[in-house]
């Protein structure tokens, strides 16, 4: 009978607070979409293959298309925005757009700011592009020299300290590949998936990425904050579990012609339906 008594009020204690935070949910930015059929979503305009320019100025790129599948499922119309990694989570914060898929690292401090929802999509790592002539076989050989980088990547201060390394950080990663092109720096340091992507485009044949990839993190969307635990963040993590479960982002992988990524293959097997096997 103790048992019992201590179930029902650990179970009415769960209601309660269950309510409570789902009466804390405005839903504000899942009913701006609805009102006005559209979900302004925030992609890359810089990083290809993930979302870039294309000639005609349209935003196109894997996390495109993962906006557009968004979209679709919603019943609403799409736009795309482009970001930068120095102003993603401004954007989403100030409102200027709904959703953030922009290759964004899954960091504590960020989970701060916007609201990262689970479970998350995929994940690289750090490395770098350098001259293959420069035969870097180790990140100790980066020390006292310029190495350019993107502004607003976490992974700048980290090979400053770690490594030694001088980082010119630019607005864009256009500029700060010119700039390796240019001489102007030994290397260009940035997620590994967007290096072996440049590196597969056969624009950067006299280029490499030598060195073991370092700090491998999750990457993470973003809903604003507050709104993880709502209706929107709910949806949001209904359609990261999907496109895991079912292998879409592998088949979009091979569309944006990226090498395959084991994060995805065990995160298909991880969710895979029990009763296909």
């Amino acid at each position: 009978m103790k048992t019992l008594s201590t179930l029902t009020t650990a179970a009415a204690l769960l209601a309660t607070t269950a309510s409570s935070v789902f009466a804390q949910c405005s839903n504000d930015t899942w009913n701006k979409i609805m009102d006005r059929g559209t979900i302004v979503v925030g992609v890359k305009a810089d990083t290809k293959p993930w979302g870039y320019l294309n000639s005609d100025g349209s935003l196109i790129g894997m996390e495109a298309d993962m906006a557009a599948q968004v979209a679709e499922t919603l019943g609403v119309e799409l736009e795309l925005v482009g970001v930068q990694s120095s102003n993603r989570m401004q954007f989403l914060e100030q409102g200027k757009i709904d959703l953030m898929i922009a290759t964004m690292s899954d960091r504590a401090d960020r989970r701060d700011i916007v609201g990262v929802v689970q479970p998350n999509y995929y994940t690289s790592g750090t490395n770098i592009m350098a001259p293959k002539a420069l035969g870097f076989t180790d990140w100790s050989q980066l020390k006292d020299k310029p190495v350019c980088g993107k502004q607003g990547a976490f992974y700048n201060k980290i090979i400053e300290e770690r490594h030694g390394a001088e980082v010119i950080a630019f607005t864009g990663n256009a500029e700060a590949k010119q700039a390796l092109r240019d001489k102007k720096c030994v290397a260009w340091v940035y997620d590994d998936s967007s290096i072996a992507a440049d590196l597969a485009s056969g624009e950067y044949g006299d280029y490499e990425m030598p060195l073991k990839t370092e700090d491998d993190n999750p990457w993470g969307l973003a809903v604003p904050k507050g709104e993880e635990s709502c209706v929107f963040g709910k949806f949001m993590s209904g359609m990261q579990y999907g496109w895991l479960q079912s292998g879409e982002l592998l088949e979009l992988e091979e569309k944006w012609g990226i090498q395959q990524s084991q994060f995805l293959i065990d995160q298909q097997d991880r969710f895979v339906d029990w009763l296909s096997e």
